[in-house]
């Protein structure tokens, strides 16, 4: 297996075989159970009906029923069947029937691609995409969001900030064609 947070530079390859790469230790397919508890610092799952959060506010979860669930809960509930598990190192990761699917990276872990300064030269280094979205808001460019199905990539570009802001991999809408 190789570490995809040890060679970042592959995550540019326009195909990428997803069964041999794994995410701080961990497979596509690996039981959700495997991330680390320690690193999941909030979670998203069904059993979830009303949540509460954001910057500087802790996590509220509560149930159909209006019952506060615990973070665990919400986490076991997760890794037992559909949802994301978020870590404290900016790594998401996508949970189906219990099974990881899918991988966020953002935050300081894209840093390695810093040296992108504009959208041409992030075509450039991943290549032209098999579709791409611009993300608009009251007129404004917000970004571009760019699909690679051979590698089941969506890279995000930001265009305010000028940098790629998101990678994910796996079974996330749009990463393997319409």
């Amino acid at each position: 297996m190789i570490e995809i947070l040890d060679n970042l530079h592959m995550l540019s390859r326009p195909h990428l075989d997803l069964t041999t790469v794994e995410m701080d230790g961990i497979a596509l397919g690996a039981a959700a159970t495997s991330v680390p508890r320690r690193s999941i610092i909030q979670a998203q799952s069904s059993v979830v009906a009303q949540y509460r959060g954001g910057s500087d506010i802790d996590s509220e979860y509560y149930d159909a029923d209006g019952r506060r669930l615990t973070l665990d809960e919400v986490v076991n509930h997760a890794a037992r069947s559909d949802g994301f598990l978020y870590c404290a190192d900016k790594l998401t990761y996508k949970v189906r029937a219990g099974a990881i699917v899918g991988f966020t990276i953002y935050g300081p872990h894209l840093s390695h691609f810093a040296h992108l300064t504009s959208y041409e030269e992030l075509l450039a280094a991943f290549g032209n995409p098999d579709q791409a979205h611009e993300d608009e808001a009251y007129g404004d460019l917000m970004g571009y969001d760019n699909y690679y199905w051979g590698a089941q990539k969506h890279v995000r570009w930001d265009a305010w900030d000028q940098r790629v802001s998101l990678i994910n991999l796996g079974a996330f809408e749009g990463n393997t064609g319409p």
